[in-house]
């Protein structure tokens, strides 16, 4: 068997096994999306059809009513764009700082890693009390400030700048460079898909968020888009056509970036292979 040949056969063999699980992975959101589209008789007939009889394209300009969902399009994009940004700023200078070696780095180290096993839920009261006394509740501040640094993208960032070859930097050293020069200059360019990550996380970690914006926000025009969804439940009924239109135009902008993020990072691994 050629070579050719033996490339036909594998993709005769995976090509349906990736196509299957393509199908079963987007399966959910495929149903979020017909199901939007669907009367309310027919999202609870059983056995239930997928494909909806009549597409009800109203439907998302009823669920578009429904809410002031500019307003928490753009709190939600604030309480997103800044976090990541600054969880991608910080978190190289931390992270660069624990490449180093001096007294205590690695202790340091090991303490500032163990807050990822302590669950969100255990601070989330002494965060609270902290935004409370500070008077930042229903502010954009108590949306942004506990998420500005994370110690998830420090850990990711230190491990791939310790990949990054130790010559570099003692030839930056020897060139008279600084070591914010030689961060800024040569780490960070080459470090592009470790930063991309850091960031895609962060702001689909806060975007998704639910429980804290709940706690921290009262007042309507302060909801993001997550608690926002509520308004389509009630204590005894609940308008599935319209959540599910509501969900689907709310995931568009995770769906944008993230195919965004995807040919940047592709590029960036491109451009740091020929720079290494």
């Amino acid at each position: 068997m050629t070579g050719k040949e033996k490339t036909l056969m594998k993709g005769f063999i995976f090509y349906p096994i990736l196509t299957f699980l393509v199908i079963i992975v987007n399966y959910p959101y495929l149903w979020m999306v017909l199901t939007s589209l669907k009367g309310k008789k027919e999202v609870f007939m059983f056995p239930p059809d997928l494909i909806p009889k009549t597409f009800l394209w109203q439907n998302y300009i009823e669920a578009w009513n429904a809410a002031i969902w500019p307003r928490y399009f753009l709190n939600s994009v604030i309480a997103s764009i800044i976090p990541a940004f600054s969880q991608v700023f910080l978190g190289s200078l931390a992270a660069y700082a624990f490449t180093k070696k001096f007294r205590g780095s690695q202790i340091l180290f090991y303490i500032f890693l163990g807050t990822l096993m302590i669950p969100p839920q255990a601070t989330m009261i002494p965060n609270y009390v902290i935004i409370k006394n500070f008077g930042w509740l229903d502010t954009y501040y108590a949306l942004i400030a506990p998420f500005l640094c994370s110690a998830f993208g420090v850990f990711l960032l230190r491990q791939f700048f310790l990949t990054i070859p130790k010559e570099l930097e003692d030839a930056a050293i020897i060139d008279g460079c600084s070591s914010f020069r030689y961060l800024f200059e040569i780490v960070l360019p080459l470090s592009t898909p470790a930063l991309l990550t850091v960031g895609l996380f962060a702001f689909m970690g806060q975007w998704n968020d639910f429980l804290w914006p709940l706690v921290v926000t009262n007042k309507d025009e302060m909801r993001v888009v997550q608690v926002g969804l509520a308004v389509f439940q009630s204590e005894w009924t609940t308008e599935w056509s319209h959540l599910m239109a509501a969900c689907t135009f709310s995931s568009i902008p995770l769906i944008v970036a993230f195919l965004f993020v995807q040919r940047k990072f592709i590029e960036g691994v491109a451009l740091s292979g020929l720079k290494r």
